[in-house]
């Protein structure tokens, strides 16, 4: 199993820096972006994400399980697993990031509470189809520009004014963390690990 995490970090990794550069582009583009904007932009890619976050998930356990799969697993899996981990990738390490530049306008943002009828929801379809249709490859791509694009308007609420060319470097740094050890954690190592306790 270490194996197989260090092997999937290393894929992922490239990915993710991709992702994280179209991010730091996107907040080159977005300088002038009102806070209420980020605020509405973010609620559309975060419930986003955690819908394939959920699907990928609770896909990866599915297809790896070696018996006859349940669907109260398949919830507790892939709620958990998306909820738990988008929170801290989108919301989370972003706020840690803005508290650590001291953005004026930082303020933590909790999806499964603040638009709980929104995000949880999401999270339980991307179960349900996981369990008729589970799939893992382009929802796991399209996760992970997600999750840094929900990450990086986390970071634009929060920027108040002009910001320094130094942000974008740590920006990067934060967007890049932010998605890769969180996505691959939730998307294959989380899953698998119930599997690798069950053979």
């Amino acid at each position: 199993m270490p194996n197989k995490i260090l092997k999937e970090l290393k894929a992922h990794a490239p990915f993710t820096l991709f992702g994280a550069l179209t991010g730091v582009l996107v907040l080159f583009l977005s300088q002038k972006l009102s806070g209420k904007t980020a605020y509405n932009i973010f609620y559309t890619l975060h419930p986003l994400h955690v819908f394939l976050s959920a699907l990928v998930t609770a896909s990866m356990f599915k297809l790896n399980w070696t018996g006859r799969v349940r669907i109260w697993m398949l919830i507790a899996i892939g709620y958990v697993g998306s909820i738990g981990i988008a929170t801290l990738s989108d919301s989370i390490i972003p706020y840690l990031g803005e508290t650590m530049l001291d953005m004026p306008d930082r303020r933590i943002h909790l999806g499964f509470i603040e638009k709980w009828y929104l995000v949880n929801p999401l999270a339980l379809l991307g179960v349900v189809i996981a369990y008729f249709r589970p799939t893992t490859k382009f929802p796991h791509a399209g996760h992970v520009l997600l999750s840094t694009w929900a990450s990086l308007f986390h970071i634009l609420m929060a920027k108040g004014g002009f910001m320094a060319w130094y942000f974008y470097l740590a920006i990067f740094i934060f967007l890049f963390v932010a998605v890769w050890l969180p996505c691959c954690l939730s998307d294959i190592i989380f899953p698998l690990l119930f599997v690798k306790a069950k053979k």
